[in-house]
């Protein structure tokens, strides 16, 4: 690409560089000069602009923008028409977005003035909301830099729409606990699963013992989900929820998570499905480390214990105020 200052006469068919300003006139930066826009440059006394160019093996950046956002578009993403050197793609559904960070690195690591960048991996997006934009930094660039960029990022990005589950949500009670305290768990925890697509939930209050909770378990109707709400902490794989669930014939995977608030929910399978015992804090509708797992498998995603081992790099989530221990001594 040619870049600079030319005088008038020979600025023609060449992309103005920066914003000009005149009396009656504003020609934007990005603007292709032909001859009426010369004229009017000439007949307000300016006599030289800065200026791009291309050359034969160049592209424009609208034309690379859109061919790079196009190929790294995957399922459920949409593209936008390109503008100013940049093409933006799009949930077409509420969902959790993968990304595939390496392919991603290495297309942005290609030519410094071709960019990709996106949410995180995992992010939750709304319909609509923006999945990743592709801006080109120059008014042009080499198009075999761009065929290798639009190379390594094909498919990187692919949404995985939330799709409804039935859920079966045991709730248990220690004695002499207020009965409102069951009760608001359990209608955060629906809030919860409504803003995923599933209303379908089926909840079950039982006594705080292991007997009461391996009866309801072996008693319910299956579902596609399984979650579980103590009345009390979960302190340890032998505590009441998860020996529960090895006595009806399920399996704990992983007890404990690194993110914070989130750090005692407990994973699991029960039935051949997901099995979850949930961290107190989920009853505040604040994030918290369930609601990544129930995104999770609300978009049918797998969950391991690998996965929560690797949640905890940006997994230290915002304060609560319910929060029994909070993260620092106060008064």
């Amino acid at each position: 690409m040619e870049f600079g200052p030319l005088p008038l006469d020979a600025a023609e068919g060449g992309v103005l560089a920066h914003t000009l300003r005149g009396d009656g006139f504003v020609l934007k930066k990005g603007s292709r000069l032909w001859a009426e826009e010369i004229a009017t440059l000439r007949a307000a006394g300016i006599e030289t602009v800065v200026v791009a160019r291309n050359t034969s093996e160049e592209m424009s950046e609208d034309q690379c923008a859109f061919k790079i956002a196009t190929f790294a578009r995957g399922q459920n993403l949409s593209a936008d028409r390109p503008f100013t050197g940049r093409a933006n793609l799009r949930a077409e559904q509420d969902g959790i977005l993968r990304v595939d960070v390496e392919a991603i690195t290495k297309g942005n690591s290609v030519d410094e003035a071709l960019t990709l960048a996106t949410p995180p991996d995992y992010a939750r997006l709304s319909r609509n909301q923006l999945a990743a934009t592709a801006k080109v930094i120059t008014y042009f660039a080499r198009a075999d830099a761009v065929d290798r960029v639009a190379t390594l990022v094909h498919g990187a990005l692919s949404l995985h729409p939330f799709q409804a589950m039935r859920t079966v949500l045991i709730v248990t009670e220690t004695p002499g606990q207020k009965p409102t305290l069951a009760i608001k768990g359990a209608e955060a925890i629906r809030t919860r699963l409504e803003a995923l697509g599933s209303p379908d939930l089926t909840t079950l209050t039982v006594p705080h013992t292991e007997a009461a909770v391996r009866d309801a378990l072996m008693t319910s109707a299956p579902g596609d989900l399984t979650l579980i709400l103590g009345g009390s902490a979960t302190s340890d794989r032998r505590d009441v929820a998860p020996a529960a669930v090895v006595a009806a014939g399920g399996l704990i995977e992983r007890f404990g998570m690194p993110v914070d608030p989130g750090n005692l929910l407990a994973l699991g399978t029960f039935r051949g499905k997901p099995l979850v015992i949930l961290p107190g804090c989920a009853r505040s509708p604040a994030l918290n480390g369930a609601d990544w797992v129930l995104e999770r498998l609300a978009a049918r995603l797998p969950v391991t214990g690998d996965d929560i081992a690797a949640m905890g790099v940006g997994g230290l989530l915002k304060e609560i105020p319910s929060r029994p221990q909070p993260r620092e001594p106060r008064g």
